[in-house]
Parts: structure tokens; sequence; C-alpha cells
């Protein structure tokens, strides 16, 4: 039934109802008031008729207004709420009803029609009232419940100490390079499908990528050698199928320990199922010299920026230093003077001017 065919069903119905309603109103107050008309007994009816007709008229007229239409309405705003929007309001509807209960104790004993009516529209004011309270505070109450969440499945951290590797850390070698230093203070854990992984990436028939492959060979081999921690080799049920990343998390979860990575894909996904990242970019960039607006310093440009006069050269610690006006210094070492820092999320980037002699 189409919605023309249900809001003219509901017209009807909603204006036989209010003929009826009028007609019972009118024999009830309407006929007593006259007595005294006893040749014009047909009066009162003809009155009560009008009425009813009149009754009749606006509830078809104003049927859709109070029905169907809000009905509608909210259906659509539901279906186009986001699932949170709408998991916080049932939460909100619910809690403002059961405060409402315990309100609606003391005002039930008013006197007269206030104890009957009273207790019903202050639960559902205090339904809407928290509703869109936390509707209002919504990022505030998703992170209260995502807290409370992670703090019943955020791994805890385990005796042993032990830290995940995954695919992309090996490759990359500064695994090799941490270790030595002391900061990771348990063993270096490498999954079976890890292994197999870097096998096939050193198999590859691209000669890059059988280079990064052999490369993160030789860096599992440093670490075994050379590693001031031990390295150890984990055989993870797979299953027989399942992504690299997902198959990572899952185990990280299982023996409760962090992931090294730099995958800033394997951080996110790891981020939001509460397992904790050791990320080495971060650590990379936390890790870098800090240089302020006005420093001095030493360095060569030793290629051309993307704007038109800018030289780009490199301090020790590989941050970029963008040399405005430095084009014409391109193979020279040249002092300049730090006039902006700039933090992306590829890394810290440094604008400066050369130096006035």
């Amino acid at each position: 039934m189409t919605v023309a065919r249900i809001e003219m069903v509901l017209r009807f119905v909603g204006g036989a109802v209010a003929a009826l309603g009028a007609w019972e109103i009118g024999q009830s107050f309407v006929l007593p008031s006259f007595p005294f008309l006893s040749s014009w007994d047909y009066l009162p009816y003809v009155i009560i008729g009008i009425a009813a007709g009149l009754a009749f008229v606006v509830a078809f007229a104003l049927a859709p207004t109070f029905s169907t239409r809000p009905f509608f309405w909210l259906r659509r705003r539901a279906t186009e709420m986001p699932a949170v929007d709408v998991l916080i309001a049932a939460v909100g509807i619910v809690v403002g009803l059961l405060v409402g209960v315990l309100v609606s104790i003391p005002l039930s004993f008013l006197p007269w029609y206030l104890g009957r009516f009273l207790p019903i529209v202050a639960s559902l004011l205090l339904a809407y009232l928290v509703m869109t309270t936390l509707l209002a505070h919504k990022k505030e109450f998703v992170q209260v419940v995502r807290r409370a969440r992670d703090s019943r499945v955020a791994p805890l951290p385990s005796d042993s100490g032990r830290v995940l590797v995954d695919t992309s850390s090996i490759i990359d070698g500064r695994i090799a390079d941490i270790s030595q230093t002391g900061f990771l203070s348990g063993p270096l854990v490498v999954p079976r499908f890890v292994l197999d992984v870097l096998q096939h990436v050193a198999d590859s028939a691209d000669p890059l990528r059988r280079g990064r492959g052999r490369r993160g060979l030789d860096i599992l081999d440093r670490l075994h050698k050379d590693s001031a921690i031990p390295l150890e080799s984990h055989e993870a049920d797979t299953n027989g199928a399942g992504d690299v990343d997902a198959l990572l998390v899952s185990l990280a979860r299982t023996l409760q320990c962090p992931i090294v990575t730099d995958d800033y894909n394997l951080n996110r996904v790891a981020g939001l199922q509460g397992v904790k990242v050791l990320n080495i970019n971060d650590l990379a960039n936390a890790v870098k010299s800090s240089v302020l607006p006005g420093e001095e310093l030493t360095l060569k440009v030793i290629q051309e920026g993307k704007e038109v006069g800018q030289g780009v050269g490199y301090l020790p610690d590989g941050t970029m230093v963008v040399v405005e006006n430095g084009r014409g210094s391109l193979g020279n070492t040249v002092t300049v003077t730090v006039s902006r820092v700039l933090q992306t999320v590829a890394g810290r980037m440094v604008f400066a001017q050369p130096k006035s002699s």
C-alpha cells in the first residue's frame, strides 16, 4: 500500500473517530443545556451534528500531520542517523525512563489530576533530556565506553616483555639498531607467517622486491647473532588463510604483547583492536633534534626545492631543511637561520633563510 493510500485511510478513520467523539461529547454536555426547548427538540441534534461534521473535516485534514508524517519523518531520521547515534539515543531514552520511574513515585501522590499526568510528563521529559544530553556529548560518551572496553580487552603487559615484529619493521632494518640500545627489554618474536612472507619477497622475480626481502633476512640474521635481546620464532596457527596484518594482531592479543612496526595501516588496525603498537617512525621523529625559529644551522644544499628559488638540505638526523632563495647555493655548505618549523605526518620540516652576511 502506497503512502498516499495509507494517508487517505487514516484521514477517514481519524475523521470518523473525531465525529463520533464530538457526537458523544455533544450528547453529554449539549443536550442537558436545552431542557426548556421542548418544541425545538431537533435543535440540539442539529448543533451536535454540525459539530461532528466540523470535527470530521478538521480531523480529515490534519490526520496525516499527526500520524503518518511524524512516523515517516522519525523513520527517515532513524535510518539516516549513524549507528552510534541510534545506540546513544536508545541508551539515553532507557536511562531517562528509568529515572522517570523514580521521579514518578512522589509525583503520583499529588492531588487531583496532577498525580495522574505529571509522572507521565516527567518520564517523557527526562527521556528526551537524557537522550539529547548524550547526543550533544557523543564524542566524550564514546571515548568513555571505548576506554572501558579497552580496559577489559587490551592486553596487559606480560612478564616476559615479548614484542612481535612485523615484516615492514624487519625490512626497514632500524629494529636492529634499536635492539642494541636496550629500549626493548624482552625477546623479539617473529611469527612463522612473517618469515614466510620474507622468504616469498626474497624469491620474487622483481629485483627491487628481491633486494628488500634479502635485506630483511640479513637483518634477521644480524638480530639473531648480535642483538642484545634474544630472537624467538613462533609457530602461529593461521588456519590456512588470513591477511598477515590480521594474523599479527590476533597473535598479539593472544600473546598479550605489543607489535613493533612502521606500517601506518597496521598501526591503525592494531590500535582500534586494543593492541599496543611501537611505531618506529614515531620513535625516530621523537628523538630528532629540535630546532627553533631564529636558530642558526650549517648544512649543504644538495638539491632544488619545489618552489622557485628554493634549495633543500638535510640535517644529520635526516630532517629536511627548505632554504628560501637557496638555489644559488646548490652544492655549497651555507649557514642558514631557521624561520619556521612544521610537524607533518611524514616528519618534521624546517624552513630557513640564508644568513645575511
